[in-house]
């Protein structure tokens, strides 16, 4: 008798299930934004992020979230693919060539058409696909949004930044995107798009990806809030102060960069606001078509804040360095996750994360097969966000052989629990930090602690070889650059 109620108990809550909608995505990319940006992780920020933060207190904080390279398009490639960047050789922003003191590693600039994209993945099961906004992915239309598993595509192509036309204003001069009436902003026309896509697919489950081109240069915003930003800093007595600090006690770098150590950029602060507005516009639209309650919102960002170069809009302090930069203000990222129903609201989660752990995430939230061959350096983080205890990888990589546009070295990196190793390309030297005591990098301990450097290397280098890593290249008739092993 017992087994027989326990076989209608498992039928019952089978059926249930099956009738369960399944879940849907929408995935929100913004560009260049900086950790410290938003005001779920800096409450004295200068900017205003309201939307943003309410998705933080609705959702979970991951306090040490990374993109897996400080610039872009590797760090786009490591969420569509589940995959470190450095296994394709797409270890810059295509097609970034910059040299140095070396030539840079050879640079793949195209994500393989061999790779299934989490939105393939997604379609295979019934999804349909959306894409709005920043692609920068591959040169020719062979390699854009819709050759890589998306429906639908608005605004994506080979560029990295809104360079045609008026730019954030249209008309867009966009091969994917029609203009809109005149003046009209990008970041709200991409919100538009991507909210009229989800109430157009309230029946069928749905991946809607969002890469904002926001809030990369050129620093443009909408005059009043401009004007508002203006007034403000004004108010809060931060015009006249000083706003840069000098390089060379900032970083260890050849060649002289300024580094902003002010947020009162009136600019880029109306671009920060414009943005988190059309998340809002995003949010808003989920709870009108009634699918707030089954739809999983995740939002991170490319790289860090730009702090070095290109006007240096932002301050990323207390963490160091920005964009183009190993240090953590080019690699830890706004990272947040809501699951309704799965998080718990307002929860925070300290462990390294990584954006490699997206794609497996979303399928294990969406209980679809994951793909280990395709997202094998991404692990599914479900566990955190039920709060269990998962079981802890041992180290996160970087691997950026390149000189950055913002100024930053060719390098690689290794976490290991709360130590961070950063070896440099052009000879082999070392820095090691204790994150959890120094977190603006500013103490180097390799001297302190050998034995702990020996081994971090060892194990940097292991992973150099598995994933094929490349390295700096002599230049014509020029010295040979530093290699591992040698």
């Amino acid at each position: 008798m017992f087994s027989l109620m326990a076989l209608g108990n498992s039928l019952v809550f089978a059926a249930e299930k099956t009738k369960q909608k399944p879940l849907n995505f929408v995935f929100i990319l913004v560009d260049d934004l900086g950790y410290m940006d938003v005001g779920c992780n800096n409450p004295d920020t200068f900017y205003e992020t309201p939307h943003i933060d309410q998705l933080a207190k609705t959702g979970m904080r991951f306090t040490n979230g990374y993109a897996a390279n400080p610039v872009c398009s590797p760090t786009r490639y490591s969420i569509m693919t589940g995959k470190y960047p450095t296994r394709v050789d797409a270890t810059n922003f295509f097609s970034g060539k910059r040299a140095g003191k070396f030539l840079p590693a050879p640079l793949n600039d195209q994500m393989p058409l061999s790779e299934v994209t989490i939105a393939e993945a997604l379609k295979e099961h019934g999804y349909s696909t959306f894409f709005a906004g920043k692609w920068h992915l591959g040169p020719t239309e062979e390699f854009w949004p819709e050759k890589q598993g998306f429906d639908v595509n608005r605004g994506g192509w080979h560029r990295g930044g809104p360079y045609g036309g008026k730019k954030y204003f249209s008309p867009y001069g966009n091969p994917r995107l029609t203009d809109g009436p005149e003046g009209e902003h990008l970041p709200d026309r991409l919100a538009s798009e991507t909210a009229k896509f989800i109430d157009e697919h309230r029946e069928q489950p749905f991946f809607a990806y969002l890469a904002f081109y926001s809030v990369h240069t050129p620093l443009m915003g909408p005059s009043p809030l401009v004007a508002k930003y203006q007034a403000k800093a004004k108010r809060l007595g931060l015009t006249g102060q000083e706003e840069f600090a000098d390089e060379e006690q900032v970083f260890d770098v050849d060649e002289k960069r300024r580094v902003r150590i002010l947020q009162n950029h009136a600019v880029y602060a109306a671009m920060v606001e414009s943005m988190d507005s059309a998340v809002g516009k995003v949010l808003a639209q989920l709870e009108k078509s009634g699918l707030a309650e089954n739809t999983v919102v995740m939002l991170t960002a490319d790289n860090g804040g730009l702090s070095t170069s290109e006007g240096s809009p932002t301050s990323n302090l207390p963490l160091r360095g920005g964009k183009g930069w190993l240090y953590e203000g080019g690699i830890r990222e706004v990272f947040l996750i809501r699951w309704p129903g799965g998080t718990q609201p307002g929860s925070t989660c300290d462990e390294p994360v990584i954006t490699t752990d997206f794609y497996p995430t979303i399928l294990d939230l969406a209980d679809l097969p994951l793909k280990p061959e395709q997202h094998l350096d991404g692990v599914s983080l479900k566990p955190f966000l039920q709060g269990e205890e998962p079981l802890k990888r041992e180290a996160l990589y970087w691997h950026y052989p390149h000189y950055s546009n913002q100024g930053g070295i060719p390098g690689g990196a290794i976490r290991m629990d709360d130590w961070k190793l950063i070896e440099r390309f052009e000879d082999g030297s070392t820095r090691l930090y204790n994150l959890k005591t120094d977190l603006g990098e500013q103490t180097d301990l390799t001297a302190k602690h050998p034995e702990r450097v020996a081994a971090m290397r060892r194990k940097l280098h292991a992973w150099y070889q598995e994933t094929d890593a490349k390295f700096l290249r002599a230049k014509p008739d020029g010295p040979e650059p530093w290699q591992p092993g040698k």
